[in-house]
């Protein structure tokens, strides 16, 4: 395969066996591999890292893997990903897709097949091949967001600058538009494992949202908060 550009593959697995001989089985075939067992691991190394593919389990200590997938996605990463899981019912890959992931494939599998769509993926991702879609604008209203810049053009025309945790939190929530979004989901995602704000917090965002964008804030348009659940944006 890979002769004269070493691509970067990183296997998150807790399994040892599993991860030590798929690591084997793709160094064999050229690629650079990096290993990590738990969830915390994968996405230091997503963070830290040039990659060019990710195979994660789902079933993985401390961040499962579709909350890994979950975050980098916010924060702008778009290695492509091929999760490996026991669980392959229909909804699981259904799910395992529609929050950025590129692949699924379902244990036990089949090595060669396994080998095809890492190359396949790989692919995809080299220099002109079609790229994986990035949101880097939003624009909604009177309003828009850049999601590089971190500035936003508010409901006056205005322009200011938001911080790393505002823009994640707008991506989550735009990302996932008309669909309400937990709590849980919105503190795995946008202020990580090891941070733990009040929900009055996520309030104070929601609000701030309200204000720079709401035509109206005490009669929100875009930014909902349903009780007991979590928060929703819908655009109109």
């Amino acid at each position: 395969m890979p002769e004269e550009v070493s691509y970067r593959i990183l296997i998150t697995e807790d399994e040892q066996p599993l991860r030590e001989g798929l690591k084997l089985n793709l160094e064999l075939e050229g690629y650079e591999v990096i290993e990590a067992s738990t969830g915390k691991e994968a996405l230091d190394v997503f963070r830290n890292q040039k990659l060019d593919l990710a195979i994660m389990d789902v079933m993985i200590p401390d961040i499962d893997g579709f909350n890994v997938c979950k975050t980098v996605r916010i924060e702008g990463n778009n290695t492509p990903i091929l999760f490996l899981t026991a669980k392959g019912s229909s909804a699981d890959r259904v799910e395992g897709l529609k929050i950025g992931g590129d692949d699924y494939l379902s244990k036990p599998f089949n090595l060669e097949e396994l080998m095809l769509r890492v190359q396949k993926l790989i692919v995809r991702r080299e220099p002109g091949a079609s790229p994986i879609s990035e949101m880097e604008e939003y624009t909604f209203g009177a309003n828009k967001v850049n999601f590089k810049t971190y500035v936003i053009t508010d409901k006056n025309g205005a322009q200011q600058n938001l911080t790393q945790r505002e823009i994640k939190l707008l991506k989550l929530l735009i990302s996932k538009k008309d669909e309400v979004v937990s709590r849980e989901e919105i503190l795995e995602t946008v202020w990580g494992y090891d941070v733990y704000p009040s929900t009055r917090t996520i309030d104070n965002f929601i609000s701030a949202f309200r204000k720079y964008f709401e035509p109206n804030p005490r009669q929100p348009i875009y930014f909902f908060s349903v009780r007991g659940v979590g928060y929703k944006f819908s655009p109109r």
